[in-house]
């Protein structure tokens, strides 16, 4: 560990190099070892929302608990804020806010208890910031005396959000901050993240939502303990080579079944209402592209008797990214 360099450059917030990190399901020498993560390296420059987008269980929770100094990596090191995250632990824990993604708040202490309670741990004030949490509070002032177990999912993330805000980090880490949240909550979350943006507080967080990620800065998608691709959402997506088809019928289920076993698709998966179905070779265009559709919608019309089928070209998204870097690592 003390061989790699993760210092980095003045302009960077957060560091890491090749993060290792793994648990035995049951004990050292007798249970099978899980590989949470595997030689995970970024940076993430001062003021930048970072967003680690994957799904359960791809190791986002273990990567933001090492950066919150809670776990120790097995391999490689971190830094934030050019404090080392597990040398210099005690120093650093007053630079950043930490969320985590189970609601871990004192549940028999009320709202204004709970603020009060952190405040004091560092040493501050609620009224000392109260500017950068003002908006949230005063959602959270009717329900004051509310003890923290009888709030609504919502409340319990603003009030998580403002205890981890209350002494001013300069890097605040969410660990999935809005699942579980209505969707008036997951807007309410964004606009105070991006007023925090304003403040020049850096924020890392995760998340299960791709469609969350065009709200960051950068992104990076991690499936299996491994980063797939580190990027802007838009180069992201713009890497995209392939055709992507949205496909609708009557029977969804039976229409997903049939396209899989279509000699040109390379993959197709539920999208919403919708399926997206990605064609072999490379991306079609013009009359060849209008041709495959029709093709398509052919093949499911009258050789396979579905009804109502609408086949069309479609621009891709994160999560089509996703699906198609996840199928290259799968081989």
């Amino acid at each position: 560990m003390d061989s790699i360099n993760c210092k980095g450059e003045k302009e960077m917030a957060i560091v890491c190099r090749s993060i290792s990190k793994g648990y035995y399901k049951i004990a050292p020498l007798v249970g099978t070892r899980i590989e949470a993560l595997r030689e995970i390296s970024f940076e993430v420059r001062r003021g930048e929302v970072f967003g680690v987008i994957g799904p359960d269980g791809a190791g986002k929770s273990t990567l933001f608990k090492i950066l919150a100094t809670l776990l120790s990596p097995d391999s490689g090191c971190a830094s934030i804020e050019g404090l080392d995250v597990t040398k210099d632990y005690r120093r650093l824990r007053s630079h950043i806010g930490y969320m985590p993604g189970r609601f871990s708040l004192y549940q028999d202490l009320t709202v204004q208890e709970n603020l009060n309670l952190f405040a004091r741990v560092f040493n501050t004030t609620i009224e000392e910031n109260l500017y950068l949490i003002e908006e949230i509070y005063q959602q959270l002032a009717p329900f004051k005396r509310r003890r923290a177990e009888a709030l609504s999912g919502g409340m319990k993330q603003k009030l998580a959000l403002c205890c981890s805000l209350i002494h001013k980090p300069k890097v605040l880490i969410l660990d999935e901050p809005t699942t579980g949240v209505d969707p008036v909550s997951r807007k309410e979350f964004w606009e105070t993240i991006s007023r925090l943006q304003g403040e020049g507080i850096t924020t890392i967080l995760s998340t299960p939502y791709m469609d969350e990620a065009a709200s960051c800065d950068r992104i990076a998608l991690i499936k299996g303990g491994k980063f797939l691709k580190v990027d802007t959402p838009t180069k992201i997506v713009s890497q995209y080579r392939h055709t992507l088809l949205g496909v609708r019928g009557e029977n969804q289920y039976a229409l997903l079944a049939d396209l899989r076993c279509h000699s040109s698709v390379k993959s197709c998966f539920p999208f919403g209402d919708k399926l997206h179905v990605t064609l072999k070779g490379n991306k079609l265009e013009g009359e060849v592209l209008k041709r495959a559709e029709l093709s398509l919608k052919r093949y499911l019309s009258e050789e396979r008797g579905h009804n109502l089928v609408s086949v069309e070209s479609i621009t891709p998204g994160v999560e089509d990214s996703f699906m198609d870097l996840t199928l290259q690592m799968d081989g």
